[in-house]
């Protein structure tokens, strides 16, 4: 019997029985490994850390999509950095946005993604609203001219093709891509074990932003908790959105979740006293 060992840390580890293995391939920039699951289905791994599973990928994508769009009400343009799983692309596509961008380094992920774990991206790839480019994702902030009501980084670990999307100048960056009243979004980690990335992103998204801060949401697969998204925002009101216009939204929009919905929504933005503690050390 095979078993994948994560090596995200290393002092603790946890371990998946590899049932069925689909897909294993070293490209230029990362090792991709995808297999089956008994108790989780496919597994998705980069860099010898899971990355999605089938079982509780609704959670993390809900949460990253539907909490900044929802909050703004009205997005028309959106900007995916990374998500090449399609999960995110997912459930952005479906609000009633015009446009989205996914901006992904690595296309054997898409490609790997849309073959073996096709119920993530549920034919999304193929939406017309779709605009796919190939590149790096703090390259295309940094020049791009466009602007976006809502930018969505949906990045690995800040290890490897990741860490520059950790950086300031990433958000400087992404800050200049947002249109007025627009919303940064971004993976950040579990800070039970991974408390100095929280501290990190607070010193270095706060400065940028009229309102920044973190939710969270627990995903089983993510050992550790709850796992945390940044938050940036120059509107302040919509970090407090009235929960009754949210459920007006939410009822309106016809969308159907598993996790996420209004009374989730408001309650993410309330962190456990741990992080609010290790807040409070940064200087």
């Amino acid at each position: 019997m095979k078993y994948f060992k994560e090596t995200l840390y290393d002092s603790i580890c946890q371990e998946f029985r590899i049932d069925k293995l689909y897909f294993e391939h070293k490209t230029d920039l990362q090792h991709l490994m995808i297999f089956h699951n008994a108790q989780l289905g496919r597994v998705m791994t980069l860099d010898g850390v899971v990355q999605t599973t089938e079982a509780d990928e609704f959670v993390y994508h809900e949460m990253m999509a539907h909490v900044p769009l929802f909050a703004h009400g009205s997005a028309r343009r959106v900007l995916i950095i990374g998500g090449g799983d399609g999960g995110m692309l997912r459930e952005v596509l479906k609000h009633p946005v015009e446009q989205v961008t996914q901006v992904e380094i690595d296309k054997a992920v898409v490609d790997m993604a849309k073959e073996y774990l096709p119920n993530h991206s549920a034919g999304s790839y193929d939406d017309p609203r779709l605009n796919l480019v190939l590149a790096d994702g703090m390259d295309f902030v940094r020049e791009s001219g466009e602007q976006f009501d809502i930018i969505i980084s949906d990045s690995t670990d800040p290890i490897g093709p990741g860490e520059i999307l950790f950086t300031e100048s990433f958000y400087v960056a992404a800050r200049r891509c947002l249109r007025e009243g627009g919303i940064l979004a971004a993976q950040n980690g579990v800070p039970f074990f991974q408390p100095d990335e929280l501290q990190t992103t607070w010193k270095r998204l706060s400065p940028h932003f009229e309102s920044a801060g973190f939710y969270c949401a627990p995903v089983p697969t993510y050992y550790g908790g709850f796992m945390v998204f940044a938050w940036g925002a120059d509107d302040p009101s919509v970090r407090d959105i009235d929960p009754q216009v949210l459920q007006e939204r939410f009822a309106a929009s016809g969308i159907s979740t598993r996790y996420y919905n209004p009374a989730i929504h408001s309650a993410s933005f309330a962190l456990p006293q741990y992080m609010l503690d290790a807040l409070d050390e940064v200087d």
